[in-house]
């Protein structure tokens, strides 16, 4: 492993205006929440209404984008120099990927969401029909598998290349736009861009804790026997606030890591459980039809507006998802490129589209396959819990129709502590490093700027939930979505751009890397090219130039 130390201090060039525009959208909505509200849902039927179609077509170019890339020439490139290894073993590093930008998102609706698409199928297709039944478990896995991790994963790939190959100095995004801005990366478009990125990713976090709090705070109600109160929120919030803290504290290989594989370990064991209790060959054979069904229709699901019939689903469900994971998508891509250096460029693209896809899988096809053969088998009418009385509830009576209730509520609660904190400090993380000054991939952030970041999500969380302001500020996080559309689609031209001044046509089946301790500028040559057999391993001891 590569020695990684603290990094440079605060810049206030992003920090401060990052603070400014969170205070700016929060507290008008805390001081004025109808008319905030109003205006934010105004502004969020706008972006879908009129620019539904450009969410769908960017999924799905993201996805073909993605697939060229790393089938391609290009797949070979290693996202760093000869002497690069990966910093973590394979299992880890999928670990954090997956923890990192999923979290606490997938306990709650793995369960619950195909019987919203029961409730309510897309397709024109009878609501609570054998049809319905069938689609309810696809769409699951068509709004949790490849596009999400393909936005994920499309500036992960520019930024793990400017940080490792081209060594430029600034883990942002603003930095790995370089290809395409030039020098005004550095100027008021760099910052205006990290600044965007900023409040996105506290938005998208901050509607994480207000989504998290009340399921567990149900859940841990009723093992404890107490009346769920915003006192005992607090407290829950108090210690998750304590668990991420410690976490991003250790920074990523004795914290973030180490909580990451935790999390994989207990959501396996409860995941087993559940296909060993449940309906295990429903479970079975409807993830097979879901599947099926899903990748016999990707492209009309991908760009399907329901033009004629005018249906809300689309817009409801897709392009709300869609926009987002991307809103989303600058916090992983960050976080993700810092956890990457040594992978190649197929090697990251095939974790995020296959396992990070496959895990989501999983969670629908057990948990939601379970929920809908109750729902099914008419053991439990989940479908009129969850409109009467919410999601916390309904897992709640799903999870009590399992054997040792207690337990399994028990060990799910510590699911949901360890899931959201596994995101909350990949978030802390990357926000650090955003707002550090110059910092490096082989930099950690200060500690104190880390612990500063987590007890800002904290805070803002206590406000969210406190003034009822979640929704505002989780539909203003979607809306930033769309002006960050053009900055993917920059990023991904950044990146075009780089390899090809590069490596150009000099490409062939070994391991690709650059080295060489200058930067190309403009207009200059690039770096020595240097190829491997794939999957050797780089001799650091070499003189550089001369590896083989």
């Amino acid at each position: 492993m590569s020695n990684i130390h603290n990094g440079s201090a605060l810049d206030g060039r992003v920090f401060w205006p990052s603070i400014a525009v969170i205070l700016g959208i929060t507290i008008p909505l805390v001081v004025f929440p109808e008319s905030g509200n109003l205006i934010i849902k105004q502004l969020f039927g706008f972006a879908t209404g009129n620019f539904g179609w450009l969410y769908l077509l960017s999924g799905l170019g993201a996805v073909l984008f993605l697939l060229w890339l790393a089938l391609g020439r290009y797949g070979n490139v290693r996202l760093g120099r000869a002497e690069d290894v990966p910093e973590f073993s394979y299992f880890s590093w999928i670990a954090m990927i997956f923890c990192g930008g999923i979290g606490i998102a997938i306990a709650n609706w793995a369960w619950v969401e195909p019987i919203y698409y029961f409730d309510g199928p897309p397709l024109g297709i009878a609501a609570k029909s054998k049809e319905a039944a069938e689609w309810a478990l696809a769409y699951g896995q068509f709004h949790w598998g490849l596009t999400p991790w393909a936005f994920y994963c499309l500036p992960a790939i520019p930024i793990a290349y400017s940080m490792y190959v081209r060594r430029q100095p600034g883990v942002r995004l603003s930095v790995a736009a370089r290809g395409v801005l030039g020098d005004k990366a550095d100027g008021w478009l760099g910052t205006l861009l990290d600044t965007v990125v900023v409040f996105g990713i506290v938005g998208g976090v901050g509607t994480s804790l207000g989504l998290a709090v009340p399921l567990v705070s149900t859940l841990a109600s009723d093992v404890f026997g107490l009346q769920p109160s915003f006192g005992f929120d607090m407290l829950i919030l108090g210690l998750w606030t304590a668990m991420f803290g410690a976490s991003v504290w250790f920074g990523l290989s004795k914290g973030i890591k180490i909580l990451s594989d935790i999390n994989v370990y207990l959501a396996v064991l409860l995941l087993l459980f559940v296909l060993a209790i449940g309906p295990t060959l429903f479970i079975v054979n409807g993830w097979s039809n879901s599947v099926g069904l899903m990748v016999n229709n990707f492209i009309h699901m991908s760009l399907w507006t329901d033009p004629i019939a005018k249906g809300s689903f689309p817009q409801d469900w897709t392009v709300f998802y869609w926009a987002w994971w991307i809103a989303y998508a600058p916090m992983m891509g960050l976080f993700v490129a810092r956890i990457s250096r040594g992978r190649t460029i197929r090697e990251l693209v095939f974790a995020e589209l296959v396992w990070g896809s496959l895990g989501c899988w999983v969670f629908f096809a057990v948990w939601g396959g379970y929920a809908l053969d109750l729902q099914l088998s008419g053991v439990l009418d989940v479908s009129a819990i969850l409109n009467q009385q919410g999601i916390p509830a309904t897992v709640l009576a799903i999870l009590k129709t399992m054997p040792m209730a207690d337990v399994i509520i028990a060990g799910f609660v510590l699911l949901c502590f360890v899931f959201l904190a596994t995101t909350l400090d990949s978030a802390a993380y990357v926000l650090a490093s955003v707002t550090s000054n110059k910092l490096s991939g082989y930099e950690e952030p200060r500690r104190w700027i880390r612990i500063t970041w987590a007890l800002l999500l904290a805070i803002v969380g206590i406000g969210l939930i406190k003034v009822g302001g979640l929704k505002a500020v989780q539909t203003s996080t979607i809306i930033v979505a769309l002006p960050l559309i053009p900055v993917l689609v920059i990023l991904a031209w950044s990146l075009l751009r780089m390899l090809k001044q590069d490596f150009g046509t000099r490409l062939s089946s070994p391991v690709l890397i650059v080295d060489g301790p200058a930067l190309p500028a403009q207009g200059m040559p690039a770096p020595d090219l240097i190829t491997q057999p794939f999957g050797a391993t780089p001799n650091p001891a070499a003189p550089l130039g001369s590896r083989p």
